[in-house]
């Protein structure tokens, strides 16, 4: 019944990036938005690593978790931006962003094969972090749903580098591959500690 429910959400936050890349064609305010939404996910490491982990985590689990986990991510983000938006407080933001990157980094590091349902819960979770703090940032000119779909957009295409990353590092070999994925999460985890603590 978990993987039902879960799996219909998933395609549900996938239907909504179709919208949401729409906004970039319209009104001079819905570009605005859409860029200012797009450009902040990428204007910090800390929502950088993160989403680029939650997309080499999934291509770890493989399978359905290829899309679901990705899906999830984005789908609750989508949730904690709402919430952001309209003010509504979620405590621990910033040490939620922070930890969803230890935690994510420390996950690919030692190849945690999760069940499916209880890795999109997990990124899920820390979506909403992330998500809040993107909506309780967006700018007074720029329009709420354009903005959304900026930084929703965004967030799907780090998911893809992500999993990018994963196939292009495996083709050099599947232990060598394995070793430097797994490397690629310790050190995030890292980052990870260093943002937590103020280093970085």
């Amino acid at each position: 019944m978990v993987t039902i429910r879960t799996s219909r959400f998933a395609v549900f936050s996938l239907a909504t990036l179709y919208p949401a890349l729409a906004y970039a064609h319209v009104g001079v305010g819905e570009t605005s938005g859409f860029t200012h939404g797009f450009a902040h996910p990428i204007s910090g490491l800390d929502h950088v690593l993160a989403m680029i982990l939650v997309g080499i985590f999934a291509f770890q689990l493989g399978g359905r978790a290829l899309w679901l986990v990705p899906a999830a991510f984005v789908g609750m983000m989508a949730v904690g931006g709402a919430l952001g938006v309209a003010g509504i407080t979620v405590p621990f933001v910033e040490f939620g962003i922070a930890l969803s990157v230890i935690v994510l980094g420390a996950a690919v590091a030692f190849e945690v094969q999760a069940p499916v349902a209880i890795a999109a819960g997990l990124v899920g979770l820390f979506a909403v972090f992330h998500g809040h703090a993107h909506g309780a940032e967006m700018p007074e000119s720029a329009g709420g749903l354009a903005y959304a779909g900026g930084f929703m957009a965004a967030t799907a295409l780090l998911h893809i580098a992500g999993i990018g990353i994963g196939f292009a590092v495996g083709k050099i070999g599947q232990r060598v591959g394995s070793s430097v994925v797994r490397l690629i999460g310790g050190l995030a985890a890292l980052a990870g500690v260093g943002i937590l603590t103020g280093t970085l």
